[in-house]
C-alpha cells in the first residue's frame, strides 16, 4: 500500500493554504501584492522540492528580500509549517498501522526540504510506513513516472503489487501509467473499502 501524505494521511487543504499564507504574510510585509512577488521572485529561492539541505538558504533568502530580521523569519516559516502540516488523518493512519502484518505500507509524496523532521516530530509517519519517499530528497515529483519508478525500485515490487492513494486524479495516473493500481482519496471509509477489495484481490 503505497500512500501520499497531503490530504490523505493529512488533513490539509493543499490547494489554498498557499495563497492564504502568502496572502497573509505579504499584508504583514507592508508590500503590494505585486512588489512582494517581485521581491521573492528576484530572490531566486532554491528548489526546495527537488533538494535537500537548502531549508536555510531558502528561508534566509526570502528574509532578505524582504528586509526583515531572523525573528520575523522564524515566524513565518513556523507558520507555514503549521499550514503545510495540517492535522492528522487519525482513522487513515491507524487503519495503515493494522495492514502491516497483511502488506507493506509505504509514502510517496511531493514534499518540500524540511517535511521529514516537521512531520515525524508530529505524527511520526516512521512508526507505521516504510519506506517514506519524499521528493525533496530523491528529487523526483509526481506526476512523473521516474517517481513511481523509484518507488517500486525501493519497495522491491511489481507494479501490479502496489495501490497507491492520492488527492489528485493526475498523480493516480501517473501511477497507472506505469501499472500500479490507484484511487483519489475521497473518504476514509471509501478508501478503506478501495484498499480491502484489492488485498482480497491479492490473496
Amino acid at each position: 500500500m503505497l500512500f501520499d501524505i497531503g490530504r490523505v494521511l493529512e488533513v490539509v487543504d493543499d490547494d489554498a493554504w498557499g495563497k492564504r499564507f502568502a496572502g497573509r504574510w505579504q499584508e504583514h510585509s507592508g508590500f503590494s501584492a505585486e512588489e512582494y512577488r517581485a521581491r521573492l521572485t528576484s530572490a531566486e529561492l532554491p528548489d526546495i522540492s527537488r533538494q535537500e539541505n537548502v531549508r536555510a538558504e531558502y528561508w534566509a533568502r526570502i528574509g532578505q528580500a524582504l528586509n526583515v530580521d531572523q525573528t520575523y523569519v522564524e515566524a513565518m516559516e513556523a507558520e507555514m509549517w503549521d499550514e503545510y502540516c495540517g492535522s492528522l488523518n487519525t482513522v487513515l493512519f491507524e487503519y495503515a498501522a493494522t495492514l502491516r502484518p497483511r502488506a507493506g505500507v509505504a509514502i510517496l509524496s511531493n514534499s518540500v526540504d524540511g517535511a521529514r523532521r516537521e512531520e515525524e516530530r508530529r505524527f511520526g509517519f516512521s512508526e507505521v510506513f516504510d519506506p517514506i519517499l519524499y521528493s525533496h530528497e530523491t528529487g523526483l515529483l509526481k506526476p512523473e513516472s521516474e517517481a513511481y519508478e523509484n518507488a517500486l525500485e525501493r519497495l522491491g515490487a511489481d507494479a501490479d503489487d502496489v495501490f497507491f492513494i492520492d488527492d489528485h486524479e493526475v498523480c493516480a495516473e501517473g501511477a497507472r501509467a506505469v501499472g500500479m493500481k490507484a484511487i483519489v482519496h475521497r473518504d476514509n471509509p471509501s478508501t478503506v473499502t478501495a484498499i480491502e477489495e484489492f488485498l482480497k484481490q491479492e490473496s
